[in-house]
Order: structure tokens, then sequence, then C-alpha cells
């Protein structure tokens, strides 16, 4: 479906452009309008290079030499039982 197919369509768009939104504010909506289609077509692309050229980070294959310490448990943070428990 093609909306532009006489020039006399787009005219009667633009003035009606014109009319609602004003004069003035037209140039700064189209540079509104083009400044986030750029920010989207960047977007889209940094996604599709992601996808494509992502490296594992090196804190995720690194390992560290050591021994594996169990928590310990000190009677200050062991919890009270409740005043109606039995003990």
């Amino acid at each position: 479906m093609n909306l532009f197919r006489e020039p006399s369509h787009f005219i009667v768009v633009l003035l009606l452009l014109v009319l609602l939104f004003g004069w003035k504010k037209l140039p700064d909506m189209a540079r509104s309008v083009g400044r986030s289609m750029r920010i989207f077509k960047s977007e889209v692309n940094e996604m599709k290079n992601d996808g494509t050229t992502s490296k594992p980070s090196p804190a995720a294959t690194d390992t560290v030499p050591g021994d594996v310490v169990p928590p310990r448990q000190s009677e200050s943070t062991q919890a009270d039982p409740a005043p109606g428990d039995r003990v």
C-alpha cells in the first residue's frame, strides 16, 4: 500500500503537520526523530555484533589456587529460641 501515490497526498499531510505542531517545532521534531533512528540503528548493530564476537571474560576463565574453607559458626551468630519454644 503506497500512501503517497500522488504529490497532493504528501502536501496535505505536510500541511496537517504544520497546522498541528506549528512551523517552529517541526525542525526540532525532525531532528529528534533522526537522532532516535540513529541511536536505534546503532543499538541493533551492537546487538548483532555482541552475539558473533563475544569473548569470555578473563575473570570467568581464570582459576585461583587455594583451599575451600567451610563457614565457621560462632556462638554469637546462632539464633536464640523464640520465647514460646521449648529447648
